[in-house]
C-alpha cells in the first residue's frame, strides 16, 4: 500500500497483545473451581480471540443459558485479578508501533473486550497513553463484525476509512474492516482455531509476524532501528 496509511487500527487479543497466558490461567482457575479437567493450553489459546464466550464455551461445552452466564461472569471476575501478569505485545510489535509513530501515523485499538478489561491491560503494557483512540466492546451500540466500532474510532481521529488499515486475527475483524471500508490485514500469528481458514476471510493482506505489517503499510523502520 502506497503511500502510508493515515491511521492503523489493531484488534487487541491475538493481534496487538499476546493475552493468552493470562486468559488461559483464568480459565484454568475457573475449571479448578468447578472440578472440571483443564483444557490443554494450546486448545484454549486458539479460542482467546473469541473472548469470554469462546473460551468458556470451548472449556465447558453446551450449557443452559443461566449456567453459561454464571461461568462467564465468574471467568471475568477471575481474569480481572490477573489481567497483565504475563500479557505482552507480540514479538516485534513494539518496534512496529515505534515505526508507525515515527512516520507520524496515529494508531489505535478496536476490540470486543469490554473497557473494564481492555483499558487496564493497555495501561499495564505502557500503551494506553500512546493510543490515538481505543474503542472497546461496550463503547458503541454494536460490536464487531459490525463496522460501527471501526467507524467510531476513525471518526474520533478524523481519518476516512479508505485511508486506514485494520489488523485482526479473526474473521469478524476482517468482516468489520471490509464493511467499514478500511484496508484489512489478517494476523496469522494470532489465535486461530485449527478448523478456521483465514484465506477465506477476504483480507487484502496476511502477515505471519508483526514486522511484516510495515512492508504492507509502506512504513519504514526508524533509522535508529536499522542495523548497519
Amino acid at each position: 500500500m502506497r503511500p502510508p496509511p493515515e491511521a492503523v487500527l489493531f484488534d487487541l487479543d491475538g493481534t496487538l497483545l499476546d493475552t493468552a497466558p493470562d486468559m488461559v490461567a483464568a480459565l484454568h482457575a475457573l475449571q479448578d473451581e468447578e472440578s472440571v479437567p483443564r483444557l490443554a493450553y494450546d486448545s484454549a489459546r486458539a479460542w482467546v480471540s473469541h473472548g469470554v464466550v469462546g473460551v468458556v464455551g470451548a472449556a465447558f461445552g453446551a450449557l443452559p443459558e443461566t449456567e453459561r452466564a454464571r461461568l462467564q461472569q465468574r471467568f471475568i471476575g477471575i481474569y480481572a485479578t490477573c489481567l497483565a501478569r504475563e500479557t505482552r505485545p507480540f514479538p516485534g510489535m513494539r518496534e512496529v508501533l515505534a515505526a508507525i509513530e515515527a512516520a507520524g501515523v496515529p494508531w489505535g485499538v478496536v476490540t470486543n473486550k469490554v473497557a473494564r478489561l481492555s483499558e487496564p491491560i493497555l495501561a499495564a503494557c505502557g500503551l494506553r497513553s500512546r493510543c490515538a483512540v481505543v474503542v472497546s466492546g461496550d463503547t458503541t451500540a454494536q460490536r464487531k463484525p459490525h463496522p460501527l466500532p471501526l467507524l467510531h474510532a476513525l471518526d474520533a481521529i478524523g481519518v476516512a476509512p479508505a485511508h486506514a488499515i485494520y489488523v485482526g486475527d479473526a474473521a469478524r475483524d476482517i468482516a468489520a474492516g471490509r464493511a467499514a471500508g478500511t484496508h484489512t490485514v489478517a494476523a496469522l500469528y494470532g489465535y486461530i482455531p485449527a478448523d478456521e481458514e483465514p484465506a477465506g476471510w477476504g483480507a487484502e493482506h496476511c502477515i505471519r509476524m508483526p514486522m511484516e505489517l510495515l512492508g504492507v503499510a509502506g512504513i519504514p523502520l526508524p533509522q535508529a532501528a536499522v542495523q548497519p
